[in-house]
């Protein structure tokens, strides 16, 4: 079993009073699995996913990832959990502007190789594998939405993850640019066998799932 996680709760304190966004979740994800997340809007969606990828910490509850209790309360060790483990693709792309598709992976690289033309060279084989090997000395500003996207999903894959989180990455496309970065996610998970956990609202996007969960109020109801 690749993640576990157990009574799992995050609550927020609003002014009409305490908000379960998760609440007192239990789920098991085998390694290898394309998870889909779905449910309404405020069900607790992107909040479970970034409890998962250690950037939230959770108010009680326990995530054992590989066979081993991470702990969720101690920033250093959910960034090392973070570095280690986990690549974030989320809906808004989030390249640098005024770096070109090779330089943005090349920032995630250079945590920890400082070898710049290694990481130059990985680089431009994760831009090849995502199907622009002629776009790697183009901006941001220079690409489309699907090619932003297969830019921030090869940054995802620098640090060769074998967690990959996904957050509405279709949300900014159209159905057939939606249908090109779905497969591409598809592919990560059967060839590479990196465990795929998406958030989305479209039902085509959750067809995509091998373990398909929703969320309704912060509960698991499937």
């Amino acid at each position: 079993m690749l993640i576990q996680i157990k009574n799992l709760t995050k609550t927020y304190q609003r002014l009409e009073g305490a908000i379960n966004a998760v609440d007192n979740l239990s789920l098991d994800i085998p390694r290898g699995e394309f998870v889909t997340i779905t449910g309404t809007s405020g069900s607790g969606k992107t909040t479970l996913l970034l409890i998962l990828g250690g950037l939230l910490q959770p108010t009680t509850g326990s995530l054992i990832y590989n066979g081993k209790e991470i702990n969720l309360h101690n920033d250093n060790d959910l960034a090392t959990f973070r570095s280690k483990h986990v690549g974030f693709v989320m809906q808004s792309f989030a390249l640098i502007p005024y770096l070109t598709a090779t330089e943005n992976i090349m920032i995630a690289l250079n945590v920890k190789n400082k070898n710049k033309h290694e990481n130059k060279k990985r680089a431009i084989e994760l831009l090849e594998w995502v199907g622009l090997a002629d776009r790697t000395t183009h901006y941001p500003k220079e690409l489309s939405a699907g090619q932003q996207q297969r830019v921030a999903i090869a940054r995802a894959l620098a640090n060769n993850p074998d967690l990959l989180l996904a957050d509405e990455p279709t949300g900014n496309l159209d159905p057939g640019l939606s249908e090109e970065i779905l497969t591409i996610l598809k592919e990560i998970n059967q060839k590479q066998s990196t465990t795929v956990v998406m958030v989305t609202h479209s039902p085509v996007a959750a067809e995509y799932g091998t373990l398909r969960i929703k969320l309704n109020n912060g509960i698991l109801i499937n």
